[in-house]
């Protein structure tokens, strides 16, 4: 499990690199169509603790690059932990569409990486899980509500056939508030167990893995 207590940036610094990828990729590219959401969210995260909507701005704010940092960490050519592999195995398949590419990389994102981010953050503040519950549930609603943009935005327009798509199926059977939940489990329990490094380390390689499991179903190439 790399830890990134020590590395220190700003949410400005996190969405300028964001912005370079965004650039530097081709528009259909499945990545980017992730990139793209996440910079969204990212900037709303951002103008939100400006605005005062978070009660303690610094946790929110160290937070919020933590968790960036680990997927620019891969998006920049870092090593690729098994939950973020289908999404750049696919970023070019043709049988994919552009909304199972942006919940492949949110599912990677927060099925693994999320997790580990409390706990960087944790080490870096010096505080516990619980004392970041408030910043994480704001985040939270962010991501629900662009989650719902995700699927408005990318999904195929409404149809009487669209019940029968079975993207419709695949993409119904993965929940994000559900992912979250898990994700604050896993945080705690990582924090919990972070006095025994091989057992931290067996438990980031399983969430890792299931993650990764994750993002291959929803990646599943479909016709039409």
């Amino acid at each position: 499990m790399v830890r990134l207590e020590q590395y220190t940036t700003s949410v400005d610094t996190v969405v300028s690199r964001m912005r370079a990828l965004d650039e530097a990729w081709p528009e259909h590219d499945g990545v980017a169509v992730f990139n793209r959401v996440y910079l969204a969210v990212t900037e709303e995260v951002d103008r939100r603790v400006d605005a005062g909507d978070f009660p303690d701005r610094r946790a929110a704010s160290t937070l919020d690059v933590r968790f960036a940092e680990r997927y620019l960490s891969v998006a920049e050519e870092g090593p690729r932990p098994a939950c973020w592999r289908p999404l750049f195995q696919f970023r070019r398949h043709p049988g994919v569409r552009p909304v199972q590419f942006a919940l492949a990389g949110i599912n990677a994102h927060i099925g693994h990486d999320l997790a580990l981010a409390v706990v960087d953050t944790c080490h870096t503040l010096g505080c516990e899980p619980g004392d970041l519950e408030d910043e994480f549930d704001r985040v939270g609603i962010v991501l629900l509500s662009l989650e719902e943009r995700i699927r408005e935005d990318l999904m195929p327009g409404p149809d009487l056939l669209q019940v029968a798509d079975p993207l419709t199926h695949l993409l119904g059977a993965w929940s994000l508030e559900r992912a979250r939940e898990a994700a604050w489990s896993a945080g705690r329990a990582l924090w919990a167990l972070r006095e025994l490094p091989d057992l931290t380390d067996e438990f980031a390689g399983r969430l890792d893995a299931v993650a990764g499991f994750a993002s291959r179903i929803l990646l599943t190439p479909l016709p039409g």
